[in-house]
């Protein structure tokens, strides 16, 4: 297994969690709360989605 498909699964995790929260905390109208976790949503599932995108997935060893 590699780095890359590694930081993929991770960071693919982290994203998943972060929607989560950030669909909680618009629940409970927490406005500090929503920002951070919608921020954290946005920057590693871009990552997770830019890697699949370059690499395929599965990760692909060039």
């Amino acid at each position: 297994m590699s780095y890359m498909n590694l930081l993929m699964v991770i960071f693919g995790l982290i994203a998943i969690v972060a929607a989560i929260g950030t669909v909680q905390t618009f629940k409970n109208k927490e406005v500090l709360g929503f920002l951070f976790n919608f921020g954290t949503f946005a920057i590693f599932g871009a990552f997770t989605v830019a890697t699949i995108i370059t690499q395929g997935y599965p990760p692909s060893l060039h």
